[in-house]
């Protein structure tokens, strides 16, 4: 999988989903967040089928990742078992945050 990149700015806002590729193995991702400026941020994951037609991501199931759960320094992390989705929440600040997401394993 190609990296995938979200940024936030200018206030409490959240992400689009970046969906994950559960079926690799192993299941690895890796979590970089940088940030500029001042912000509190998370990044969740979810199990949900965030590909099945009545998914909606306001609704969904979302877990807080435990390293990266409102933080405000720029950070990295990983998720080493089988999600289906990540996002970022941007909880406050007025400056820039940005997730980049990588899946390692697979053929692009």
């Amino acid at each position: 999988m190609r990296p995938v990149v979200y940024t936030l700015s200018g206030g409490a806002s959240t992400s689009n989903v970046c969906p994950l590729d559960h079926y690799i193995s192993p299941f690895n991702i890796a979590l970089g967040v940088t940030v500029t400026g001042t912000v509190n941020y998370t990044v969740q994951y979810t199990f949900d089928d965030v590909f099945a037609l009545t998914y909606a991501p306001a609704s969904g199931n979302w877990v807080n990742h435990p390293s990266l759960t409102s933080q405000t320094a720029t950070l990295d992390s990983n998720i080493a078992y089988p999600v289906r989705g990540v996002r970022l929440v941007m909880n406050s600040g007025t400056g820039t945050v940005r997730l980049t997401i990588v899946q390692a394993g697979g053929i692009e």
